[in-house]
């Protein structure tokens, strides 16, 4: 299949490429990834931040729990749910134009969020953040993808994944600081002056690119099966720990993800122009970097959820200090990503994400030897470990999924690797919660009884096993000082148990990944150069 690009606001008589047709500065391909990296901080700093000032909204504003919790499950549905419908948008109508919207929606509804007076309106504009975050994200790589000369692709993409592990790593201190100092609302206000900076950029600097064979129309059915499939899966694997793997509803929604992925498949290959080729997967590397994403998320967010427990709950450190503590794995990301896009364009992507896999194999195994009471030197060296092997990954995986797509799918493939991390995130988190649970409901009761600790009935002990699943020692107030330090180091025991469980799952599942990435290769685009795209 062959691509080839039709470039808005062009020079006239030049021919259009990805690196010329520009007027000035609009469409220089640095500029274009310094207004991108823009707007993709915004989105990936507001993924760790809102998590700090949660427990400041629940008191302020009077919210339960569950309240609470659909603060980030409303907003990781919306963006789940929209990453290929909106990645196919922009293919259609252009990434500049999706791209502007989505900063200027999203600043604008971070806006709303730090205006709120009641928990459902917070709700509300967190989907909105969801949605208008899934038309910013493929749209960033759609650009990137069109304006980058193929030979340096790797390079831009590798300072993307820089970006989006400076900014991981700020969340929970910038959060952390502003709640603290200011106050919950200003941890959405701080987006407005970030997209603003981010439009002004993108309106002066981002060229509209589009593929000539772009998308005419939509595959509305399509979109319909798909969302509602993803939305199943993502709602499925966020309940599961609260209902139970094989209660009746999880397996419900399990089932209705199945049958729509089911009917979306067989759609797919019979309409004229689909939301989702299915051509693209006789890409065997493109196939094999949807995979790896999945599996390489699984490890890494899964694994990590347990990390801010432990830090936390164990070790007694603020989130701010947690914060400081993880900044050795996402250090070693910012450092590595750049480093790790220069040893992909000259190499390949298959030995650095084989070698970035077993890396993380490895800091996973590591991780899975943590105790209550080991130290921050150790502690850092798997961090840094971990952050070196992800680095490589995050890089290629992309590459290799968007690299082997056609120009005109570069949405698409953008939204594809966008939602393979999301469902693989999730996927992590709710198994290896699940492993986690089992660990604590079959060895806290012994352990608890072995410390010669008082009895506890049935309700009582089930309650504190959900404490001690998130690190928590179930101290009742007004216990003796020895009984409440026996009572620490039962529950903390307990749970690192389960996280050393958990990492060891991990671990093997980011070995499965080292072989799913020797399937990997450069991207059929970067061999063929820029504007030619190979199936």
């Amino acid at each position: 299949m062959t691509s080839q690009i039709t470039v808005h606001d062009q020079v006239p008589g030049k021919e259009p490429g990805p690196a010329q047709d520009r007027s000035g500065l609009r469409g220089h391909p640095w500029l274009t990834l310094f207004a991108v990296a823009i707007g993709v901080m915004m989105v990936t700093l507001d993924g760790t931040i809102v998590a700090v000032a949660n427990p400041e909204i629940q008191k302020d504003l009077g919210a339960s729990l569950a309240e609470v919790q659909w603060i980030t499950n409303g907003y990781l549905l919306a963006l789940a749910v929209s990453l290929i419908t909106a990645g196919k948008l922009g293919d259609r109508f252009g990434h500049r134009q999706t791209f502007l919207i989505g900063i200027a929606g999203f600043a604008l509804s971070s806006a709303a969020i730090g205006l709120s007076t009641g928990v459902g309106l917070v709700i509300g504009f967190r989907v909105a953040q969801g949605l208008f975050g899934a038309l910013l994200m493929p749209a960033a790589l759609g650009l990137l993808r069109a304006t980058f000369p193929a030979e340096k692709l790797n390079m831009a993409i590798g300072i993307w994944g820089m970006v989006i592990g400076a900014s991981t790593a700020a969340g929970p201190i910038v959060g952390g600081l502003l709640v603290e100092h200011v106050s919950w609302q200003s941890v959405f206000f701080v987006n407005v002056p970030v997209g603003i900076v981010a439009l002004v950029f993108g309106l002066f600097i981002l060229l509209d690119h589009r593929a000539e064979n772009a998308p005419r129309s939509f595959d509305l059915p399509g979109i319909v099966l798909l969302s509602v499939a993803m939305f199943s899966l993502i709602w499925a694997l966020i309940k599961a720990a609260e209902w139970g793997w094989g209660d009746s509803k999880t397996l419900l929604f399990l089932a209705a993800s199945v049958i729509c992925f089911v009917l979306f498949t067989v759609w797919e290959s019979k309409v004229s122009e689909p939301l989702i080729p299915l051509g693209m997967f006789r890409s065997l590397p493109l196939s094999a970097g949807t995979v790896l994403m999945v599996l390489m998320a699984f490890a890494f967010m899964g694994g990590l959820f347990f990390v801010t427990f432990y830090l936390q709950n164990v070790h007694g450190m603020s989130p701010v200090d947690s914060g400081l503590h993880l900044l050795p794995l996402t250090g070693m990301m910012i450092i590595g990503s750049p480093l790790a896009g220069a040893a992909i364009t000259k190499v390949g992507p298959r030995v650095p994400l084989v070698a970035g896999m077993v890396a993380t194999a490895a800091a996973c195994f590591g991780m899975a030897r943590l105790t209550p009471d080991t130290g921050t030197l150790t502690m850092s060296l798997w961090f840094a470990l971990l952050g070196l092997g992800l680095a490589p990954v995050m890089v290629g995986a992309t590459e290799v999924i968007v690299g082997n797509a056609p120009l005109e799918l570069s949405g698409v493939a953008g939204g594809l690797q966008q939602a393979a991390m999301q469902v693989g995130g999730s996927l992590g988190t709710a198994v290896l919660g699940a492993v986690m649970a089992a660990e604590v409901g079959d060895t806290f009761g012994d352990k608890w009884e072995r410390a010669q600790l008082p009895p506890l009935a049935p309700a009582d002990l089930e309650l504190a096993e959900k404490g001690v699943q998130v690190g928590l020692a179930p101290v009742p107030e007004g216990a003796p000082e020895q009984v409440a330090g026996a009572i620490s180091a039962v529950a903390h025991d307990t749970f690192v148990s389960g996280m050393s469980t958990a990492f060891t799952v991990a671990g093997v599942v980011a070995v499965l990944a080292a072989v799913v990435a020797c399937f990997t290769k450069r991207g059929a685009n970067a061999e063929a150069g820029a504007g030619a795209a190979h199936i």
